[in-house]
């Protein structure tokens, strides 16, 4: 599986000018399931993104996790991030699992990250949905497991 995380003051998900998922401090995840991926897949990223220290401590170290500051996340299902770039001008998305697969993933991905003790909001898989966020930092990184 593919994450893009960004470290966020806030972050809202809308579809047709509703809001579906919105949290304050925390992390927005933009997540897609990759051909080949599973549960343990889904399950491992979940438990790497609670625990990485990616916020800052009392001395100003980015050295606390999600779990650590309490913060809550904001779980954005984002099949682009499996775009294949390298020949022509059109991105090409054959690597992303087929929708039925990454909709399953993407909600046990979901479900393993509130498992782990983090409020978790979530986008609507497949729908047009705008995004709008306060980067802290700014923070973003990219895991691919």
């Amino acid at each position: 599986m593919r994450a893009l995380i960004q470290r966020v003051s806030q972050a809202i998900v809308t579809v047709d000018d509703a809001t579906i998922g919105q949290i304050g401090p925390g992390l927005l995840i933009l997540v897609c399931a990759m051909q080949g991926d599973g549960a343990q897949q889904a399950d491992a990223l979940a438990a790497k993104i609670a625990k990485l220290r990616i916020f800052k401590d009392d001395a100003g170290k980015m050295n606390r996790s999600l779990l650590d500051i309490g913060g809550a996340a904001l779980v954005v299902s984002q099949f682009t991030l499996a775009a294949d770039t390298s020949r022509g001008n059109r991105p090409g998305f054959s690597a992303a699992a087929a929708p039925d697969e990454g909709d399953r993933l993407y909600r046990h991905f979901a479900t393993s990250l509130a498992a782990q003790g983090i409020p978790v909001q979530t986008g609507q898989f497949g729908a047009d949905m705008q995004v709008a966020l306060v980067n802290d930092g700014p923070v973003t990184i990219w895991i691919d497991t």
